[in-house]
């Protein structure tokens, strides 16, 4: 068995979860989201306790039976917390700006970038350089922190792009002008 899909998930008051056949549906204040379970792992629920069980009928079920655990996990606490990224903006003249549910980066390009933000994800700009992705999809959420990090990655030489917040950026020394 799994040491990670051993641990029990505990559902919290508000958060409804219902278990039909492989799929696993979860409601809660931040929104709905589902998962279908693999073959050879079941899940029961219990006085508000999530168990995921693997049954030993597939090849590599334990690692299944772990992620199975830590999918499901990360739903409940999505449903009822959510998740964010922050993204940070560096260079002279590069911002960001929400319009509606779009995105609008100014990032050193000769046209800005508009990203249409996917259901279930939310913006929010402070002083048009930190941008915080939040939503109950921790997967999604780090996809579109990740899609707008591509579209100005940070450079080495000056750090202009768009980072993570805790991203640390490895700084390269330029050219040495006339050394002998």
């Amino acid at each position: 068995m799994s040491r990670v899909g051993k641990v029990p998930i505990k559902v919290p008051a508000g958060v409804k979860v219902e278990i039909k056949g492989g799929d696993v549906r979860v409601e809660g204040a931040k929104g709905k989201l589902s998962h279908k379970l693999p073959k050879g792992v079941g899940v029961k629920l219990e006085n508000a306790v999530l168990t995921v069980s693997a049954d030993g009928s597939v090849p590599n079920d334990n690692s299944l039976h772990g992620l199975t655990r830590t999918i499901l996990s990360n739903l409940v606490h999505g449903v009822s917390h959510g998740f964010s990224k922050e993204l940070e903006i560096i260079g002279v003249g590069y911002r960001a700006a929400m319009k509606g549910n779009i995105l609008n980066l100014n990032v050193g390009f000769s046209h800005p970038i508009d990203y249409k933000l996917p259901d279930g994800i939310q913006a929010k700009v402070d002083g048009s350089t930190k941008v915080t992705i939040s939503g109950a999809d921790k997967m999604l959420v780090g996809l579109v922190a990740a899609k707008i990090r591509s579209f100005k990655e940070p450079e080495p030489y000056q750090g202009k792009g768009i980072k993570y917040a805790n991203e640390v950026i490895i700084r390269k020394q330029g050219k040495a002008a006339g050394a002998k």
